[in-house]
């Protein structure tokens, strides 16, 4: 596989890869996986074994993978850190969900003015508005749909001090359908749509994938992509035929079909120990 050909899979880092895998065969099981399993299973979709092992050290040392060693074998378990990045990215997929049909005509809107000085934690803060469903409205205010939580965005970052948030309505002239359209990008967002639903809306889905273990991976990695970039918008003002509709059921559907048919692979490729027993 190339990126040409699976263009969505490969703009993902291999980090992007492996949170899937580990939210998939490791969330949940109070379990570290052997490092060769981590790597079989990549090979799969043509990940080499040194990007794998690359990503495992680089995610140990950002904090959200331990190492556990039985004789000659590794093995990585989550930590507390990484449990938390996981479970929002399933409350994302199977609970938020990508089509927002119940916003209450409230928006949160966000101010704030850094310094060039202060650049990483601009990027820092305007990475995180975006993973929490905001858009850039005009120079140095954010807009999100709906009520939203940023206490812990900026106390995160230590920036509560040089960050004003609203809870708002728009009034007139302003319309709300307008605002979508200013700060986000909605042809942008309906295109990445519309490459899922071009990969995986199909009789024989990726074909090049040797098994349906190397299917669920690109899958899950797909998806929480694009749920991770889309900032949830209201359904109202979005045209009947939005393409998120269709993608959301595509990806249900053979999330399932996937959890059945792997169930056994899984089992006999992935090996898994209880660190501490």
């Amino acid at each position: 596989m190339t990126s040409a050909d699976d263009p969505l899979t490969y703009s993902a880092r291999p980090q992007s890869l492996m949170l899937s895998f580990l939210g998939l065969h490791v969330l949940g099981h109070g379990s570290a996986v052997y490092s060769g399993s981590v790597i079989d299973v990549f090979g799969r979709i043509d990940v080499s074994e040194e990007a794998v092992r690359t990503t495992l050290r680089r995610m140990c040392h950002r904090g959200l993978l331990t190492r556990h060693r039985r004789g000659r074998r590794v093995y990585f378990g989550l930590t507390e850190h990484a449990g938390h990045v996981l479970q929002d990215g399933e409350q994302r997929i199977w609970d938020t969900g990508a089509v927002n049909r119940d916003w209450d005509g409230t928006w949160t809107l966000v101010a704030f003015s850094l310094p060039d000085t202060r650049r990483n934690e601009r990027h820092d803060l305007r990475s995180k508005l975006v993973w929490a469903g905001f858009g850039l409205l005009q120079n140095g205010l954010w807009a999100a749909p709906g009520e939203k939580d940023v206490t812990g965005i900026v106390g995160e970052l230590g920036l509560a001090d040089h960050v004003t948030v609203f809870a708002a309505r728009q009034a007139g002239p302003t319309e709300s359908a307008d605002l979508v359209r200013r700060a986000f990008d909605i042809d942008a967002i309906a295109e990445r749509y519309r490459a899922f639903l071009a990969r995986w809306d199909t009789p024989d889905p990726l074909p090049s994938a040797p098994d349906d273990l190397a299917r669920q991976l690109v899958l899950h990695t797909d998806w929480l992509q694009l749920v991770r970039q889309d900032p949830h918008l209201p359904a109202e003002h979005l045209d009947a035929d939005w393409p998120a509709i269709r993608a959301e059921k595509v990806f249900r559907e053979l999330a399932h079909h996937y959890r059945a048919t792997t169930a056994d692979l899984a089992a006999t490729v992935i090996e898994q120990i209880r660190p501490g027993t």
